[in-house]
Parts: C-alpha cells; structure tokens; sequence
C-alpha cells in the first residue's frame, strides 16, 4: 500500500511538466550571454596584451642593434660626439620607432663616453619608450 502511494504521488508530478517553461529558458539565454561577453572582454585584453609585448619586443631588439652598431664605430666617430645631442633616426614607413641616443664624454670616468639609446614607439597606445645604456671605452 505504502509502494503505491509514493508511486502515484511521482507519476502525478511527473505528468505536471512536460517541458521547460518560457522564463527557465530565458534565464539560462542571460547566463550564457554573460558568459560569453565575459570571453569577448578577455580576448579583448589578451590580444592588446599581446600588441603591446610585441612592440616591446621590437624596440628592444632595434635599441639592441643600435648599441651594437655604435660601439662597433670607432671611438672618434661622428654618431658618438657629445657635442650633437640627441642624435636620432626619424620613424618611417618600414620603422615605426623614433630612435634617439645622447653621448656623454668622460662618463663614468675619463676616457669613456655613456651613450643612453631611447627607442620610443610612434603607436603611444599599445607601445612604451625603452632606453638601453652603455659604456664605450676608448
């Protein structure tokens, strides 16, 4: 007796729903679109993310190339007088970096000079300024 009753009481309420209804259906639509605007922020993020350590990269490895182009010159060489500062290279079509570097005589001590390259990206959105030194002996 006790069996068919709980029996009953389950089929009764399982023959109350036969589908969802309209505002469960739209409650889980809200949730997903959150969901997936969630996402789009974050891809949003990670891309410009991505663009600003690229460029980073870029004007590092210009500013690298340049220190080694000038302490490769000989130590008399029109780009490391301390007189013309800053020297520079204008940003291009094929370059979007301004490339500037500053040359200091006797820095830190006599007979060398401190050159100071700064590297600043034309992009100022997703690009930051890099500046690498070095000492040139003479």
């Amino acid at each position: 007796m006790r069996r068919d009753f709980f029996e009953r009481v389950a089929m009764d309420r399982s023959g109350d729903r036969n589908g969802f209804a309209l505002i469960e259906v739209l409650m889980a639509m809200v949730i997903f679109t959150v969901g997936i605007l969630a996402l789009t922020g974050l891809q949003i993020t990670t891309i410009s993310g991505n663009a600003e350590a690229r460029m980073q990269t870029e004007a590092t490895a210009i500013g690298a190339r340049i220190v080694e182009r000038l302490r490769s010159l000989p130590f008399d060489h029109d780009d490391l007088v301390p007189k013309v500062n800053p020297h520079s290279l204008s940003a291009s079509g094929s370059r979007p970096y301004t490339v500037d570097w500053t040359v200091r005589a006797d820095t830190p001590v006599n007979g060398t000079k401190m050159v100071r390259v700064t590297v600043t990206p034309s992009n100022k959105i997703n690009g930051r300024t890099v500046t690498i030194s070095t000492i040139i002996a003479e």
